[in-house]
């Protein structure tokens, strides 16, 4: 008699029902202790060895990245991951609601993993740090953490419910200028002006931003303007981020960009220093296979889901360069109302409310019931593979 895939969700779902104590407990932990970009020891330490007590072979600080960690569970192909994120932002927390992610993602391994006992495949969890800034997930690609998966999946805290989502191209730029300090009043002549620059290049930008695409994006902040504001700046710092579309064009505008800031200290005699990051976040690529077998999932839960609207801003994340290596979604749940924003106070107090524990909950037994669709039916799991391979 074969397995009845019905009974199987079931399973799933109760065994997320039968943790919620402990879910939430994690995701709660983790949202009250938020930790930056490649230093989340905390909640590194709380769910490798929560995941390892649940009988999951566990592979702690992979990728030379002592944050980042493998757990996995059964045997031979197809291998489904999990993927946490748990990385806060600076003096916000967790106003992205990564808590959700890394608890939902464990959720999801836990339940996915009564089913690899009775059929052929393996389930992994990926943690991987440093979403915020760091593209954390492209240097465990490049150190190999996703040679052997056959399909990937990370659900986001958001205002909608989705089974995939846009994500833009995107690359960060540190610039300093080197000027020379004087007194501002007694000898301004004597000076040059590390701040001028720096401000003449943020409206060389604001120029530029008129004649690019629309969905393209330049923004960044001033990280050190001087020191006293009688003394002319001899230095001045900041950090910039640049999105578009597609590769192409960010590539294109990142010409641009830097010409704005070369122009700024032609001008003021300043010297420009810069440095672009190593990696670069690439567009979301969802697989539409898997975006279907999850939608199915999310409305056995009574979940509705959000038609596109193009009218939306987009961010980036580098679950879009985990899309270009293997089959990959990046669904929404929705936690808040539309009003409030992401990578906001109101957000960060939404990631640990009761509707933001419903959302972690729903995502872990969707992405749960999607690995049982794909460990349990081979079509399914090829018409995942058909489509990347042809992508």
């Amino acid at each position: 008699m074969g397995l009845d895939i019905g009974i199987l969700k079931q399973q799933v779902i109760d065994e997320v029902n039968g943790r919620y104590d402990e879910l939430v407990g994690l995701s709660l932990k983790i949202h009250d202790n938020p930790e930056l970009r490649y230093e989340e020891f905390k909640a590194f330490g709380w769910i490798t060895d929560y995941l390892e007590c649940n009988g999951f072979t566990m592979e702690r600080g992979i990728c030379d990245l002592p944050t980042a960690f493998r757990a996995t569970y059964g045997s031979g192909r197809p291998t489904i991951a999990f993927l946490a994120e748990y990385d806060a932002l600076p003096k916000m927390g967790h106003a992205c609601g990564h808590n959700i992610i890394a608890a939902g993602a464990v959720g999801a391994g836990l339940a996915a993993k009564l089913i690899v006992d009775q059929i052929q495949g393996s389930i992994v969890i990926l943690g991987t740090p440093a979403e915020e800034g760091g593209a954390g997930k492209a240097v465990m690609i490049k150190n190999g953490a996703f040679d052997a998966v056959d399909a990937a999946m990370l659900v986001h805290p958001g205002r909608r419910n989705a089974a995939t989502m846009e994500a833009l191209a995107c690359i960060g730029l540190e610039v300093e200028y080197v000027g020379k300090a004087t007194h501002a009043s007694t000898s301004p002549h004597e000076g040059i002006n590390a701040l001028e620059a720096l401000i003449m290049a943020f409206n060389n930008i604001n120029s530029l931003r008129q004649h690019i695409k629309d969905r393209a994006r330049i923004h960044g902040i001033i990280t050190n303007g001087g020191e006293a504001e009688n003394v002319v700046p001899a230095l001045s710092s900041g950090k910039f981020l640049v999105r578009a579309e597609d590769g192409q064009y960010l590539d294109k505008l990142c010409i641009r960009v830097i010409n704005c800031f070369k122009a700024a200290a032609s001008a003021s005699g300043a010297q420009l220093r810069y440095k672009w990051d190593e990696t670069q976040y690439d567009p979301m690529n969802s697989n539409m296979a898997l975006a279907e077998l999850f939608t199915s999932n999310y409305e056995i839960l009574g979940r509705s889901m959000d038609l596109p609207d193009p009218t939306k801003g987009f961010g980036s994340t580098d679950m879009g360069n985990v899309s270009t290596v293997v089959p990959a979604i990046h669904p929404l749940v929705s936690i808040a109302p539309s009003d409030v924003m992401a990578h906001s106070p109101e957000f960060a107090v939404a990631a640990a409310s009761e509707k933001g524990h419903e959302g972690m909950m729903d995502a872990a037994k969707a992405m749960a019931m999607t690995a049982v669709d794909l460990l349990l039916n081979l079509e399914a799991i090829d018409r995942v593979r058909q489509e990347f391979s042809q992508a």
